[in-house]
């Protein structure tokens, strides 16, 4: 088998696709428009296509695991951006430190639940 990978790109649903585009945008990624319910969000070398569709048992069971560099410094940055207080359902947790590395969680405004960690 051939490895040349070049990326790998989850499709997410969405509650309320406009209410989940501009937190994505407000977190940080940039939005290309694909067609009528469906964008990528991309940042560097990473990206995730959003669509407008809501099953309520996908939704509640996605979870993603983005890698960052120093969890710390990005939770502060999560903090920053008060997001649970822009978006109702939106919920940061604080950093847990696990034998593995270091992680903090947030819940987008539909209940997926991004993990954000370092590993040791």
């Amino acid at each position: 088998m051939n490895k040349q990978v070049k990326s790998i790109r989850p499709f997410i649903g969405a509650k309320n696709f406009e209410t989940s585009k501009n937190f994505y945008k407000d977190l940080g990624f940039e939005e290309v428009t694909l067609g009528d319910g469906i964008s990528v969000f991309k940042m560097d070398n990473l990206a995730f296509y959003l669509q407008n569709a809501y099953v309520k048992d996908w939704v509640d069971n996605t979870m993603i695991f983005m890698e960052v560099e120093n969890v710390e410094e990005f939770y502060n940055e999560l903090i920053q951006l008060d997001l649970p207080n822009k978006y109702e359902t939106v919920k940061l947790s604080s950093i847990r430190n696990e034998d593995w590395g270091s992680e903090c969680f947030l819940h987008d405004p539909s209940g997926i639940l991004w993990h954000f960690g370092t590993f040791k």
